[in-house]
This record gives structure tokens, sequence and C-alpha cells, in this order.
């Protein structure tokens, strides 16, 4: 871990260095409120935490500069917390333990916290350093972004009095996002009376592992395999030619994540077992032929397991596993102007089903509100003719692409002096904060930027050393160049 805290820019590194050694998944963020806070009272900046329990800090101008444009630097403080099955690490109370891998700062079998922990650090790095020239500043450290974003949703309008915002949460330098997704949660389920199990009966743990998974808004368009979608096609086929019965069901476990594991335990006459062996391997074969160059890894496994006491009942096991199989996962429609980019699209991330209760968490997203309507409405009556009720949460819109922002034009500039390239200035199908502070704040120009980050929301996430020393480079820069008030 020292590796990381010697890299360059040590502005940056030894600020994310810190931050790893905080615990701070999303949904537990008082360890790292508190060092935040801690940090800016040691450095004497000013600082507090707003009712969205959001960290809100400030820096006047270095002398001079005080007719400067206000800037808003916001990244959010939260990571996923993704780790591989064979990793014993505890999100809650565990510092991640990272190490160099050539030119990429990886964890070891976990995620790395670099989506936002490097916006977290470039903001500290910015606020500490007594030698940048810049105008006033204001950070915007927000909470639980990643599940639900509650700290923007719960932004107040009085509390930031800039009109620039600078959003350092995009994964790729060089790249600048004017615009982003709209995203909302579906979640369907049902209870029922459970059953017993059959005494003479046996029982099986079927495992699916190995997958990539991803990011369900920057990586749904790369065919990655859905474990929840896989685990549904070996269970139906299990149900009709081995007689097996559901007990229970466990796949995914964070809706903005391409599930990677799904793991189901399934009662079977015990003649049946070497049968269902068979349909094992063969599922692990076809799996591997139809995903062959996208999924290298996949494993499909069966174990014997003690014998459960109850069973999900046969007619509910049925419409639960239709309605899954059924379900639209992926991408639904790129934008019709823009054929490259994701428009709508849905992740069956997470299935939770015991022997008394069924739960389907999704997350849809659109840049679109009719094909969000559209998308939402597919889920709905596809859970419906289960028998489940659907309910939405969270739901967000876009952020609408401002291809005209003066900002965007103005770091398109100071890039292209910089560095003797273009950059690109695009839209994402990520769902990114902007569009909600937008709406408290309509007047505020907005451009999402970053370095390079690989894999986010999986144990394979890392980040791009060079593109950090690149990206503070040109971040310093920017600052020194913000215009004027008018």
């Amino acid at each position: 871990m020292s590796e990381v805290k010697s890299l360059e820019p040590q502005a940056v590194w030894k600020n994310f260095h810190a931050l790893t050694q905080v615990p701070r998944p999303s949904g537990h963020l008082e360890k790292v409120q508190k060092f935040l806070l801690d940090w800016a009272a040691e450095h004497g900046i000013e600082a507090f935490k707003d009712g969205g329990e959001n960290i809100v800090m400030r820096k006047p101008a270095t002398p001079g500069m005080e007719d400067r444009r206000t800037v808003v630097m916001q990244a959010h403080m939260d990571m996923v917390p993704q780790k591989t099955s064979e990793s014993t690490h505890d999100f809650e109370n565990d510092p991640i333990e990272t190490y160099v891998d050539g030119e990429w700062v990886k964890a070891k079998g976990t995620t790395l916290g670099s989506d936002d922990g490097m916006g977290v650090a470039s903001i500290m790095a910015v606020l500490e350093d007594q030698t940048l020239e810049h105008g006033p500043i204001e950070a915007l450290i927000t909470a639980d972004e990643e599940t639900c974003m509650y700290g923007v949703n719960h932004l107040a309008a009085d509390t930031l009095t800039g009109d620039i915002l600078l959003n350092l949460d995009n994964e790729t330098m060089g790249e600048f996002v004017v615009g982003s997704a709209g995203g909302v949660n579906v979640t369907a389920s049902m209870e029922y009376k459970p059953v017993e199990a059959e005494p003479a009966d046996v029982a099986v743990r079927l495992k699916v592992a190995g997958l990539r998974g991803g990011h369900s808004g920057l990586e749904i368009n790369e065919n990655r395999a859905n474990a929840n979608k896989l685990m549904a096609r070996m269970l139906y086929m299990a149900i009709r030619e081995n007689e097996a019965r559901l007990a229970s069901w466990q796949g995914g476990n964070m809706r903005n994540a391409i599930p990677r594991e799904s793991v189901a335990v399934v009662t079977l006459p015990a003649d049946d077992v070497d049968e269902l062996q068979g349909l094992v391997d063969y599922c692990g074969e076809l799996f591997a032929a139809e995903f062959r160059g996208v999924e290298e890894h996949i494993e499909v496994t069966m174990e014997r397991v003690d014998t459960p006491d109850a069973l999900v009942p046969e007619e509910i096991q049925d419409n639960v596993l239709d309605a899954v199989i059924a379900c639209h996962d992926g991408v639904l429609r790129n934008i019709p102007s823009m054929p490259q980019i994701v428009e709508t699209s849905s992740n069956l991330a997470i299935v939770h089903v015991t022997p008394a209760k069924a739960e389907v968490l999704i997350l849809a997203r659109s840049s679109d509100e009719g094909m969000m309507d559209y998308e939402t409405a597919m889920l709905e009556c596809c859970f419906n003719m289960a028998g489940m009720k659907v309910e939405y949460s969270g739901r967000y819109g876009a952020w609408q692409p401002n291809f005209d922002s003066p900002i965007a034009a103005k770091m398109s500039d100071v890039y292209e002096k910089m560095f003797g390239e273009k950059a690109l200035v695009q839209v994402v199908h990520a769902g990114l904060e902007c569009s909600l502070i937008g709406e408290v704040y309509p007047g505020m120009d907005m451009v999402s930027f970053g370095p390079t980050l690989r894999s986010p929301h999986t144990p394979d996430e890392r980040c791009h050393i060079p593109s950090v020393a690149r990206f503070w480079e040109f971040l310093k820069e920017l600052l020194r160049q913000i215009p004027v008030k008018q």
C-alpha cells in the first residue's frame, strides 16, 4: 500500500490512499464523513455536513482572483462494495488493500473505490494546496450516490453559491460529459406460505460464478453475462427434466452492478442427482460457448447440501422463474441520433428467493422519459403476470445534453492546447448526480470528467496511473483559467 502513497502526483495519491483506509460502502458513511470533517479541520478548511449527509467545504480565491466565477468541485464519498467469492473482506470495517500492477492501481479481491475516491482525493488535493491559482471554490462531496443518490436528493437550494459545476465522476481521461441517463429502481415482490420438502429427496447447491460483472450503465452494452439470467435458464431445465424443487435463490447484491454470481438450493429425487450433474456440466459448456470472447471464466457447479425443511410452493416457483426468464435485461435501445450511445436499458440486478418470499430488484435507465416509462411498463407487466407486486423508488431524470456548455468549450480549448489533441465531448448511459443538482440549481453550467478507470463496480476495478498525472495537471490549469464573473 505504501506503493500507492508514493505515486505521482503525490498530492492526489496520498489522499486516495488515506481514503482507502476508511471504510465507506454505500449506506455506511459515518466513518468517512468524520474523516473528511477531521481532515478539513486539520487543514483549516471551512467544512460542514448538510441535511443530506453531504460534506461541503469552501476555499477562498487566490489573492487577485476574487473576480473569477465560483467553481463547485463535486464527487461522491461512497463506494460500491463488491468482492470475489474467496475474499473475506469486511467493507464496513476493513481498509481496502491496494497494489500497483504495471500502469494500474488495483485492489486485492475487492472493488478499489476509485469510483469516486479519485474525485474526492482530487478535491482534497486542490483544497490543501496553497500554491495553486484559482477563484473561489466550493466542494460538494455527496452521500450514497451509488445506491439512491440520497445526498443530492436532499441538497438544499441555498447550500451552494457557485455557477460552474465540475463533476469528477467520469471514467475516461480526455472525455468531457455533458449529459447522462436517468434511472429508477424497480422492485417486484411477493409473499407466500412455504411447503414442506419431501423427506426422501436430497438437496444440492447450484452456483454460477466467475463472471465479469460490471457497471450497469457504462458496461451494459458489452454483452457480459448476467448470473441471474444464466441461473434462471439452468433452473428452468432442472425443474422440467429432473423434478427439481426450489428452496432458495440468491444472486447479485447491488442494483448498479451486473451480477457476477448466483446461487440456488434445490431438492430432487436421489435417483436424479447424476442426471442433474450432467445438466450442470452441459450448462457450463453451453454458457462458455455462448459468451466466448466476453466471459472466459464462467463456473457452473453443483454440490450436495443438507436438505432444507421448506420449499417455495410449486406454482409460485414456476411463476417467479418464468418472470425472471421473461424479464428484459440489457440494452433496449440506443439513442437514435447518437447510435453509439445506449439510450435505454435494464439490469436484472438482484434475485432473492426464500421459502416464504421472493424479491427481484432491477435498475432501469434511460435518457428519454418516454422510453423510461415504456421500459418500466414492460417490467411491471412481466412481474404482474407472475402475481408479484411492483414498486418504484429513487427515480431521477436524465441530465439533458448541453453541447453549447461554455465551461465544456473552455475545457476543450485548454485540453487541446495542453496535450495537442481534441477532447471528446459526449453523453453517457451512466447516471450522474448532475441531473439532480441541475434541478436544484437550474442555471449551473456542468461538466463531468476524470482520470481513466476500468471495470468499476467489480473486483477488477482499476485506476490508470499515467491518466491521474495528466488529469491533475489539466485540473490545475483549468482552475487557473476559470472565467471572470459576468
